[in-house]
């Protein structure tokens, strides 16, 4: 099912008398094609989950239309909207068992819709086997861990086979290892079923992970959409930058002079297209940094800490805007820890240079 976003807002009055309306979700226009999973990403208060509400009907938008493939939906009610949602707290019935907890949707329809007992165990059956619950029929909620029962909570979304499947932050309350195994899931039953699929979550690396396109947002605006890799590759702006990546990425104080790229009394690389700038924010992925003898960027060691494939160097530059400068090398490559400084050229490939005031990305990347 196609899905399309036009101009929505969404506003709520002001708290503090004579203040201006909170602007949750700022004219945003967005077409996600049929069976893509689109993750929303952004920090908490961003406007990702108003966004998945006004999708959902819980919410209506200030402005703007909402299409599920040619019919508006805007104001259609969130029961004939045809939506399955999940949220991050699981919602399932405690005194109910997992077979009733996927069935429950099913006994609510009504007229021609109307499901018998069969049918309603079949269609149960088949979603707890595509979420790989289907052992655990009998139990009740408190008996299953963290990742079961949010595999609970999507069988009960999947069971009607909605149009859309909406997401809130699904991985939030499990840890480490369960986050990883179930984004896993959902990326597979999302491939089974064919169902377009909405996303949310703050956490960067399950949105690139299992997402076709990633939208970036920020206080209720759209930032960037693109293919994960694509957005991480080329960032429109400072706040995508930084907001993508782990470690994040390296800021600098920079100047353009002559053609030339430099932070603070190191020429690092040549920019011939650029005119002078007096002050420019270079930025440089972790995995930007070749350690070179010759290299142009000179930095102060601090320590080196192992990640078994990879190490981590730490070190400072009197141009860095952040605390520490940390690059990231394969751990084939030796930086000799007796040293007290570190040099290293840069790949232009992972450096990007934005505008101070604006953070706006320049015209043109550094080459």
């Amino acid at each position: 099912m196609k899905v399309t976003l036009q101009n929505l807002t969404k506003t709520y009055p002001s708290r503090t008398k004579g203040a201006p309306d909170v602007v949750a979700v700022n004219d945003f226009s967005f077409e996600i094609p049929d069976g893509e999973l689109i993750g929303l990403l952004g920090p908490s208060g961003c406007g990702k989950s108003t966004t998945l509400h006004l999708l959902s009907g819980l919410q209506k938008p200030t402005d703007g239309k909402i299409f599920f493939g040619d019919d508006e939906v805007t104001n259609l009610p969130a029961e004939h909207r045809g939506v399955g949602l999940v949220f991050q707290n699981y919602a399932l019935y405690p005194h109910l068992t997992v077979y009733q907890n996927i069935v429950f949707p099913l006994q609510n329809l009504r007229g021609k819709d109307k499901l018998t007992k069969e049918q309603m165990k079949e269609k149960a059956t088949a979603a707890a086997k595509l979420v790989q619950i289907e052992d655990y029929m009998d139990r009740k909620p408190a008996e299953l861990s963290g990742g079961q029962q949010q595999r609970v909570a999507i069988a009960r979304a999947l069971v009607k086979m909605p149009r859309i499947l909406l997401l809130d932050e699904p991985l939030s309350n499990l840890d480490a290892r369960l986050r990883l195994q179930t984004r896993e899931e959902i990326r597979r039953i999302q491939k089974e079923t064919g169902i377009t699929t909405v996303f949310v979550t703050h956490d960067q690396e399950e949105a690139m992970s299992i997402s076709d396109r990633i939208v970036v947002m920020k206080d209720g605006v759209v930032q960037q959409i693109g293919k994960p890799q694509q957005v991480y590759d080329q960032p429109a702006n400072l706040f995508v930058a930084t907001f993508l990546g782990n470690p994040p990425i390296n800021l600098f104080s920079g100047s353009v002079k002559a053609g030339k790229l430099y932070i603070d009394k190191d020429c690092i690389m040549d920019v011939p297209a650029l005119p002078d700038r007096t002050f420019v924010t270079v930025a440089v992925r972790p995995e930007g940094f070749v350690p070179a003898a010759d290299g142009a960027l000179c930095c102060k060691l601090q320590r080196v800490e192992i990640m078994g494939r990879d190490v981590s160097v730490v070190c400072s530059h009197p141009g860095s805007i952040n605390s520490v400068v940390r690059a990231i090398i394969r751990a084939e490559k030796s930086v000799n820890t007796a040293n007290a400084e570190v040099h290293f050229s840069l790949d232009a490939r992972k450096v990007f240079l934005f505008d101070p005031d604006s953070g706006a990305r320049l015209d043109t990347v550094a080459q």
